[in-house]
C-alpha cells in the first residue's frame, strides 16, 4: 500500500465516505481503484491551501458540471453536507455551474440530488453520520 493510498484513504474517512464506489470497483480493476484513490485524495486532496470543506464543494460542482458523474456527484454532496456544507450553499453551488457547464448539467444535478438537498435531508441517512466537521464555518 503506497503512502498516497493511505493518505486518500485517510481524507476519504474524514469526509465520511463509505466508499461504495471505490469498492465495486475494486472487485473489477483493483489496481485501478487504488490509483482512484491515490491520485485525487493522496495527491490532490490533501495539498495545503484548502480545507476539505471547500475541497467537497469544489468536486461537486466539477462532477456536476461534468454531467456523467451521477454516483461521484451523489457521493461529493454526502460529504459536503457531512462536513457542513449547508443544504442551501450547495444547491447554490450547483446553480452556478449553468454558467459554464449550461443549464442541462445545473439541472440534472440539482435532480440528481434531489432527495438530498430537500427537507433537510430528511431521505439521506448517510448525511446525518457524524462527521468530522473538519472546516465548518
Amino acid at each position: 500500500m503506497t503512502d498516497n493510498y493511505r493518505t486518500g484513504l485517510e481524507i476519504l474517512d474524514r469526509a465520511g465516505s463509505e466508499g461504495k464506489i471505490a469498492n465495486k470497483l475494486a472487485e473489477v480493476a483493483p489496481d485501478f481503484a487504488r490509483m482512484a484513490i491515490a491520485f485525487p485524495y493522496g495527491e490532490i486532496f490533501s495539498r495545503p491551501g484548502l480545507d476539505l470543506k471547500t475541497r467537497e464543494l469544489l468536486a461537486l460542482s466539477n462532477a456536476a458540471a461534468s454531467a456523467h458523474a451521477e454516483p461521484q456527484l451523489r457521493g461529493h454532496v454526502i460529504a459536503a453536507l457531512r462536513l457542513g456544507w449547508k443544504q442551501t450553499e450547495i444547491i447554490e453551488a450547483l446553480m452556478q455551474t449553468a454558467i459554464i457547464a449550461g443549464f442541462a448539467a445545473a439541472s440534472n444535478a440539482l435532480v440528481q440530488c434531489h432527495d438530498l438537498l430537500v427537507d433537510g435531508g430528511a431521505y439521506c441517512a448517510p448525511c446525518h453520520k457524524a462527521g468530522s466537521g473538519e472546516g465548518q464555518r
